[in-house]
C-alpha cells in the first residue's frame, strides 16, 4: 500500500515521503481493518512530525489521526460496525495511508444520506468542542461564550454546538474579517478583533465580560481573555496553536474567583492512558451520533474547506501555520474514490 511515512523527527519536508510499504498486520479481536479514503491536516499534525505532540510515536511511523473510508475486516469482538460500512475513526497515528488499523472503540458508522466527506471533520474537532464544552466546562443558558480561534477547525466547531444551545451568546475571536463574517453566518452574535479583544468583549456584554472563554489558542490572546472575563467565570483550555504555552498571572483568576479547566481530548480516546478508552466509549459512540444527526439536518457544517493530494502534506501544514483556510483540511489519500 501507500503511505506517507515519517522517518525521523523534523520538519515536515525533510522527514516525510509517500512510499509503498507494507499493509497492517492481522487484527486483534477489538480492531478494525479500514479502506481509507480521505485523512484530515491539524496543527497536531505538524507537531507530532516534530515530535512535540503529547505523545511520541515509535519511528517510522505513518502520521494522520483521523479518516473516513469503508470497513474492509472487522476483528472477532467488533458489533457495532460491518464490512462495508462507511465510517469516520480517530487514531493515534496511521491514516494517511490506504489501509489503517484501528481500535474498534473510536471507530463511528457514518449512516446513511450523510456524505463522509462532510463527516470527516466531526471526530476530533466538532468531539473536542462537544466534550470540552458540555462535559468539561458545563455550558448552560445564560452564559455568554468567548470562542478564540473561531476561524480554526475546533473553533468554528465550538461556535456552531454553542449556538445550538438556547440562551447563550455566542462572541466569536477570530484573527480575519473573513473568518469573523463566517463565524456570524454559523450562530455567532457577535464577531471580535483579536487587536480589540478586551474592549469589544467588554462591550457586546454590557462590561460584564465572558462567563465562559474556550481557548485553542493560547499566547497572548489567552492572557487578553483573562482580563475580559466575568467575575467567576471558566475558562477551558484546548491547547496552543499559537505556539506558546502562556505564563497565567494567577493574581487575575485569584481576584476574579476564575476557575481555569485543562482539557484533554485524547483521555476520552484512548491517547493517555489508554486504559480510559473502554471506559468513554459508550459515551463517544452516543456523542458521535448526536453530532451526525445535527451534521444531517445541517444544524451544523462540518465541511472541510480544501483537499490536498497526498504527496501535498506540506503545503497542506503551509496553509494552515499562515491562516490563509477556514475551517478544515484533508489529504486525499485514494484518488478514485470518495
Amino acid at each position: 500500500m501507500k503511505a506517507i511515512v515519517c522517518r525521523s523527527f523534523g520538519l515536515p519536508r525533510d522527514v516525510t515521503a509517500v512510499q509503498t510499504t507494507e499493509p497492517p498486520s492481522a487484527l486483534a479481536a477489538d480492531e478494525v481493518l479500514i479502506d481509507v479514503r480521505h485523512a484530515t491536516v491539524s496543527h497536531a499534525t505538524g507537531l507530532l512530525i516534530e515530535g512535540k505532540y503529547q505523545k511520541t510515536p515509535p519511528l517510522p511511523f505513518v502520521p494522520g489521526t483521523e479518516g473516513v473510508g469503508q470497513v474492509l475486516q472487522c476483528g472477532s469482538a467488533v458489533r457495532h460496525v460491518q464490512v462495508g460500512d462507511p465510517v469516520v475513526f480517530i487514531c493515534d497515528w496511521g491514516a494517511y495511508a490506504q489501509l489503517a488499523k484501528v481500535h474498534a472503540s473510536t471507530v463511528y458508522a457514518v449512516p446513511a444520506g450523510l456524505d463522509p466527506l462532510r463527516a470527516l471533520a466531526l471526530p476530533i474537532s466538532y468531539g473536542t468542542a462537544y466534550t470540552a464544552l458540555h462535559w468539561r466546562a458545563a455550558l448552560q443558558a445564560g452564559d455568554s461564550l468567548l470562542v478564540l480561534g473561531a476561524g480554526s477547525g475546533v473553533g468554528a466547531a465550538a461556535v456552531e454546538l454553542a449556538a445550538q444551545v438556547p440562551g447563550v451568546q455566542v462572541i466569536a475571536c477570530a484573527s480575519s474579517e473573513d473568518k469573523r463574517q463566517a463565524a456570524l453566518r454559523h450562530g455567532a452574535q457577535h464577531a471580535v478583533d483579536p487587536q480589540h479583544l478586551i474592549e469589544q468583549v467588554k462591550a457586546v456584554t454590557a462590561g460584564k465580560g465572558a462567563t465562559l472563554v474556550f481557548d485553542p489558542v493560547g499566547g497572548d490572546l489567552l492572557l487578553q481573555a483573562l482580563r475580559c472575563t466575568a467575575q467567576n467565570g471558566r475558562i477551558v483550555i484546548i491547547g496552543f496553536a499559537s505556539g506558546t504555552i502562556p505564563k497565567v498571572p494567577m493574581n487575575i483568576a485569584l481576584v476574579k474567583n476564575l476557575t481555569i479547566h485543562g482539557f484533554f481530548y485524547g483521555q476520552y480516546i484512548g491517547w493517555t492512558p489508554a486504559n480510559e478508552r473502554q471506559r468513554h466509549a459508550a459515551a463517544m459512540q452516543a456523542m458521535m451520533a448526536a453530532l451526525f444527526e445535527m451534521a444531517h439536518r445541517d444544524a451544523i457544517h462540518p465541511d472541510i474547506s480544501r483537499v490536498y493530494a497526498m504527496d501535498q502534506l506540506c503545503d497542506a501544514l503551509d496553509a494552515l501555520h499562515s491562516r490563509e483556510v477556514l475551517g478544515k483540511v484533508a489529504l486525499q489519500i485514494q484518488g478514485d474514490k470518495t
